[in-house]
């Protein structure tokens, strides 16, 4: 639930904002956040329709525009057209690259296939659509660019294999990003921890033990760091901010 508190002022009125896998759990509550906040929203997602569609009547029950576009971005060439299709409704302000693959699968479950869609998903996506934002960004405006990392991303183990080392690629690909596109557009990453359970799975007290806060994370925590992220200084860019209670510390 969105606390009405964190939205006081409406510091991103008239942006837009694309977000990618915004149909469903975090990048649903992102959303929903970030349109709080006074911004458009353009939402992709890859399978989810009747999701995608919910959360858009929920956008424009605020008073705000709402976009829904659909694209696999396991597959290149339609990561490749997504910004472009998203543009007819910009100029976009922000890109939130939160889409993402999270198969628990070690490393030698791992097959090519696996490893091909994790990574065309995780780190070619966010790539090819930074890559097109920078471009199409006009140039008497600024942008910003968030990578949603997870904090095994710099702390990597032998579990969700593909997963965590796409996660580790993207966060060099944020600091390198962060260079490459000074100073017209910020680049930052949120490296998120215990924040939702995989689905089907439970908030098990079992799972905090190594987490030093000893509890599982907000959505209202994670909005209000992305919401730094986007409205807030605007000198600040490549840097990670983690929202895991203290987990990669451990």
């Amino acid at each position: 639930m969105v606390h009405k508190s964190v939205f006081a002022s409406k510091p991103l009125d008239g942006k837009t904002v694309l977000i990618t896998g915004a149909a469903r759990r975090i990048g649903r509550s992102l959303a929903l956040t970030i349109a709080h906040a006074g911004a458009n929203i353009i939402l992709h997602h890859g399978h989810s329709p009747k999701l995608a569609a919910q959360t858009q009547t929920e956008i424009k029950a605020l008073g705000r525009e709402a976009y829904v576009i659909n694209a696999d971005l396991s597959d290149p060439n339609q990561a490749s057209e997504l910004l472009y299709r998203a543009n007819a409704y910009g100029p976009i302000y922000g890109l939130i690259n939160n889409a993402a693959m999270f198969d628990s699968i070690t490393l030698f479950e791992t097959n090519l296939d696996d490893w091909q869609k994790h990574l065309n998903t995780n780190l070619t996506a966010p790539f090819l659509l930074s890559q097109a934002f920078a471009r199409e960004l006009p140039e008497n405006l600024k942008g910003k660019i968030v990578n949603i990392l997870d904090w095994r991303a710099l702390r990597p183990g032998a579990d969700h294999f593909p997963y965590t080392v796409t996660k580790a690629a993207l966060a060099a690909m944020t600091k390198s990003l962060a260079i490459s596109l000074a100073p017209r557009i910020q680049v930052n990453g949120l490296a998120l921890g215990a924040i939702l359970p995989p689905a089907g799975q439970s908030t098990s007290p079992e799972l905090m033990q190594n987490v030093p806060l000893k509890r599982w994370s907000t959505l209202e925590e994670v909005g209000q760091a992305m919401l730094f992220l986007l409205s807030g200084p605007e000198y600040i860019t490549g840097e990670i901010i983690h929202i895991d209670g203290g987990r990669h510390l451990i």
